[in-house]
Formats: structure tokens, C-alpha cells, sequence
């Protein structure tokens, strides 16, 4: 059960608002699915997908594909139930072993390109559930996937919440330092010493700003996200590493050099602040803006 408490605050006092769970599963897939960019940063594709695997039928709740091009698929549960990990985890198998019926879907929803930058090397299972135990949270860290485990909760008639539980990458990072955010691609001698210091720094500041983060590489970046991606770092280019945030740069003092507006303008990666980083002491001035980018993700 979730510690979270939230109360209303009124001129007399402040009166606790009650957590609800949903009257049925489907309520909760209904809200989600309809703004599913929004409270998963995952592109909604289809609802109740049929599947037949071997002469065993099934549809996935739903099917999507997150910023980084990642399939994903998000099963619900109304409250408590120990079978939705190993379910969830069923239709992922079923996913990767049937990537041309993906890929098609994609494409009919959202064109080619696309569908060509499909990442199968990091699909996900979101499971959003009323509750989990602690036999869950550990059970995740145990398989091979990128799991999300994301507890909701109803406050009132007007308001959910989710919380992310437990949450794990299915593939293992890179072991050296300096190889952890070259794009996967060989260093170069400009990207030695440094810059290269510099970007394995940055990496082990971005897993640490918070709970939860899990990083996922993509050619030209590498993401880290919660559920949705607060930053995306571009390897090293001649004399800076480039970070974009989810941060709002209309609610950042902007610096010539060190921070730049980039909404609308065309880059690599999710975010429309960028900041360059060229020492260590620009990673230092930048912690704020990562915890304020890790906080609105």
C-alpha cells in the first residue's frame, strides 16, 4: 500500500483526501490509453491487441512505443494481482518473436520512418496496478526485460496518481567508463582523456539524480528516464558533451554558452533545453536542472 497522503488546505484547516481504487480495470485503461503520451511518454497504438500463439489466444491491454522507439506494452490491474508481471511478460515474448506484426502496426499509425526505427533491443512492459508486494518489485529485478511497475491511486473526483514502484532495464550497461555514452560507436583520441572523464561523470550523475532511472542507448543518444525520458546526452563532439532536458527553458535563466532554448528547432534525442557541458564545473552548475528535469519526467 502507498504511504502518500494528500490533504486539501483550506482557510480552516486541511482535511485528508481518501485514495481510491478504480470502480473497474478498464476505467483506469480508458484514462490512460486516451492520454497515454502524457502519463507514460509512451505513443498509444492499439487497445486490446489479439494475439495467437501457438493456439493460445490472448489480447495485450495495450500496445504503444515510447520516445526512444521502444515497443511497449502496459497491462492493467485493478488492484493487487501477482499474475500480471508474468502475463505482461508473456505478450512482450510474444512481441519480440512477432516484430513484423509490430512493425506493420507502426506503420499504418505513424508511417515508415517510424516503423525503420523500431528499437528492439529495449522493448518494455508497464504494468500499472492498484498495488504491488514486495515479492513483485523483486521478481522484476530478477528478469531480463525493462520492467515499470506503476502503482495508481484515485484522490477525490478529479485527480490519479502514479508512482513508479520498481523499474529495471533488460540489457546491461557498457562496463567501461569512458565507452558508456560514445553512441555505441569506438572512441575517438578527441573523445580520450577529459571529455571522455567528463562523459562518464555525467552518465553516473544522471543514474544517481533520483529513483528509478534507467538508461537507454539509441545510436545517436542515450536517454534516461523514469518512466518518461528527462535527458538525453549526445556523445562527445570536439569540445562539449550536449544534454537535453525535459525542463521548461521558459522557466530557466538562460546562459550564452551554457543553456539554449531549443523548442521547435530539430536534435537528437527528447527535450527543448539544451545544455553544453564542457568541464566538471559546468556538470556541477547543471545539478539543479537536473533534478528539476528529473522531477517534471
Amino acid at each position: 500500500m502507498s504511504s502518500l497522503k494528500l490533504f486539501h488546505a483550506t482557510e480552516v484547516g486541511v482535511n485528508e483526501v481518501t485514495p481510491r481504487l478504480a470502480e473497474a480495470e478498464v476505467v483506469v485503461q480508458g484514462l490512460i490509453e486516451a492520454h497515454m503520451d502524457t502519463m507514460l511518454g509512451v505513443m498509444f497504438l492499439s487497445s486490446e491487441y489479439v494475439i495467437d500463439c501457438d493456439g493460445d489466444g490472448g489480447r495485450i491491454d495495450s500496445l504503444g512505443i515510447d520516445e526512444n522507439g521502444s515497443p511497449v506494452v502496459v497491462e492493467y490491474k485493478r488492484g493487487t494481482d501477482a499474475g500480471v508481471i508474468n502475463q505482461g511478460l508473456y505478450y512482450l515474448s510474444w512481441l519480440v518473436a512477432h516484430k513484423d506484426a509490430f512493425r506493420a502496426l507502426v506503420r499504418d499509425r505513424l508511417g515508415a520512418t517510424a516503423a525503420s526505427q523500431i528499437l528492439w533491443s529495449a522493448p518494455r512492459l508497464i504494468c500499472v496496478a492498484g498495488d504491488f508486494t514486495r515479492y513483485d518489485a523483486h521478481a522484476v529485478r530478477e528478469h531480463r526485460r525493462s520492467i515499470d511497475l506503476v502503482r495508481y491511486r484515485y484522490f477525490g473526483k478529479d485527480h490519479i496518481g502514479l508512482e513508479t514502484v520498481a523499474s529495471v532495464t533488460g540489457h546491461s550497461a557498457p562496463s567501461k567508463r569512458t565507452r558508456r555514452c560514445t553512441g555505441g560507436q569506438p572512441p575517438t583520441r578527441r573523445q580520450d582523456g577529459a571529455l571522455a572523464d567528463l562523459a562518464g561523470a555525467v552518465d553516473e550523475a544522471l543514474l544517481g539524480v533520483g529513483d528509478g532511472v534507467t538508461r537507454v542507448q539509441r545510436k545517436q543518444y542515450a536517454a534516461y528516464q523514469r518512466l518518461r525520458n528527462f535527458a538525453c546526452l549526445i556523445p562527445p563532439q570536439q569540445t562539449k558533451l550536449l544534454i537535453y532536458l525535459k525542463a521548461d527553458p521558459k522557466t530557466v535563466d538562460l546562459i550564452p554558452g551554457f543553456t539554449r532554448d531549443v523548442t521547435g528547432l530539430g536534435h537528437h534525442g527528447t527535450g527543448d533545453l539544451e545544455v553544453q557541458l564542457r568541464t566538471e564545473r559546468d556538470l556541477e552548475r547543471a545539478q539543479d536542472l537536473l533534478r528539476l528535469s528529473y522531477a517534471a519526467a
